[in-house]
């Protein structure tokens, strides 16, 4: 019922910037909150920010707070990552995900649509 589209990876040095962007298809995008999370060759998929349905309340993983920055535009069913200060540590596939969870967002088994992920290499 929704689908997800990341955009806006690719390959910085260590203290650039990026800002990832991710597309819904689908009219019901306001009605989900949207989380990203992030996969690193041989780790376990983690939790990056999490952002509310109406846009007023976000999270973030301790590693990222005041780094990364999340937002969604609901007119135009979309949510961004916007990525500061980055360090070679940051480094994954980033993927944009849904949910209708209210509570332990930073579960990925919370979310029911993922995208198709997005490489962000950031380079010592």
């Amino acid at each position: 019922q929704v689908q997800l589209e990341e955009s806006g990876g690719g390959l910085v040095q260590a203290g650039g910037s990026l800002r990832l962007s991710c597309a819904a298809s689908g009219r019901t995008f306001s009605s989900y909150a949207m989380g990203w999370f992030r996969q690193a060759p041989g780790k376990d998929r983690e939790f990056v920010a999490y952002i509310s349905w109406s846009g007023g309340y976000t999270d973030y993983a301790d590693s990222v707070k005041g780094r990364f920055t999340i937002s969604r535009d609901n007119a135009k069913n979309t949510v961004s990552l916007q990525m500061n200060s980055l360090k070679p540590e940051d480094t994954a596939v980033y993927y944009c995900a849904s949910t209708k969870a209210g509570s332990r967002w930073y579960l990925s088994e919370k979310y029911s649509y993922w995208g198709q992920g997005t490489q962000v290499t950031v380079a010592s």
